[in-house]
């Protein structure tokens, strides 16, 4: 999303927190037929609410580095690999046994399970091809380095060791061809494996919901407390300050105010930056009606549980995001809130494993 969007929503929920609600309870008040005379405050609001609807527009490509292009060949080498348990050392875990599309390419569990319980809840894949770092704190600094410096080799998750898995992937005729067609010299190298991990995993994109048809102009798309939902999101309920754009996430690391103890999140990277203590990545919103429990120690388990939470406001400490604080939401509004949420879950789409070389 160009930089200019990001930073007029900003301007307009953090200095001027109601004029998005005011803009779009206008124009919800004028279509759905409401008695009264709404049409002189709702005239001069239509730009700007076109504005605003531009700044969640899908995107028409996804982008791939240039130094990991997109090839059909690469792609389909790399979804070999992420739905082959021949990347654990036990042989019985694949990446998809985490990341599973039928649970919106997450586990449904409140904390991953490799050959160790985790610490941390199993992010989606959703849309990380836009993501400049991955994982809760940030510490993968791109995709392509996530595969052997993050789960694959580690011995909580697959504890598989990378030549162990280079010499048993060259020991596979359909393998061997995979990579073959893939890449110009043939290698099976740990370079080659995280580049098609990293360019399949970057075709994992949400699907169009309903909220992307009332973008584009279906009125009917939404429910009139939907868009009173959408109205929050983007004003009192200041969620748009961390989940803007089409994916619903900024990218950023904010202290929400509940983390505590030694779970400090991106400080462990920047250990003397106040802010970053106790922050973590802000999720996608993506199909986040289907992905509970939900932050990044699973600890909510509904999404009235995370609304409820940021309503709090969070602990009060120099580290929580200047935006954190109560809300005083209405049950109400909590429920506007959540019918606005449903609306960016796409419909199921099933995924077919592929067939394994073997």
């Amino acid at each position: 999303m160009p930089k200019i969007h990001q930073s007029r929503l900003r301007r307009w929920v953090s200095r001027a927190p109601w004029v998005a609600p005011i803009i779009v309870v206008a124009a919800v008040l004028l279509r759905v037929g409401v008695s009264g005379s709404v049409a002189d405050a709702a005239a001069p609001a239509q730009p700007t609410l076109a504005e605003l609807k531009a700044d969640f527009a899908r995107p028409k490509t996804t982008p791939f580095p240039a130094d990991d292009p997109y090839s059909k060949a690469k792609a389909h080498l790399g979804e070999l690999l992420f739905w082959d348990p021949i990347l654990s050392g036990s042989g019985t875990q694949s990446c998809a046994s985490c990341h599973n599309p039928g649970l919106s390419w997450t586990d449904g569990l409140r904390l991953g399970v490799g050959t160790q319980a985790m610490k941390t809840h199993t992010p989606t894949m959703l849309n990380i091809a836009w993501a400049p770092v991955l994982g809760w704190d940030g510490h993968f600094p791109s995709l392509e380095a996530v595969a052997f410096s993050g789960p694959i080799t580690n011995p909580g998750i697959m504890n598989r060791k990378p030549d162990d898995l280079i010499k048993a992937l060259s020991a596979i005729p359909g393998y061997r061809a995979a990579f073959a067609a893939a890449f110009a010299d043939h290698a099976v190298t740990e370079t080659h494996i995280a580049d098609a991990l990293a360019t399949f995993e970057r075709t994992i994109v949400s699907g169009p919901a309903p909220f992307d048809r009332w973008i584009d102009g279906d009125e009917n798309a939404i429910s009139a407390q939907a868009k009173h939902g959408f109205a929050l999101f983007t004003g009192k309920a200041g969620c748009s300050n961390c989940h803007i754009g089409w994916a619903f996430t900024d990218e950023g690391f904010y202290d929400i105010g509940t983390a505590t103890g030694d779970d400090i999140g991106r400080a462990r990277l920047f250990p003397n930056t106040v802010k970053l203590k106790y922050a973590f990545k802000v999720p996608t919103l993506r199909d986040v009606a289907r992905r509970a429990p939900y932050m990044h120690n699973g600890s909510e388990a509904t999404l009235a549980d995370v609304i409820d939470l940021y309503d709090r406001g969070g602990i009060d400490r120099p580290s929580r995001a200047d935006f954190i604080k109560p809300l005083h939401l209405t049950a109400q509004e909590k429920a506007d809130l959540i019918a606005f949420l449903d609306t960016l879950t796409s419909d199921p789409k099933p995924t077919d494993s592929p067939v394994l070389p073997r």
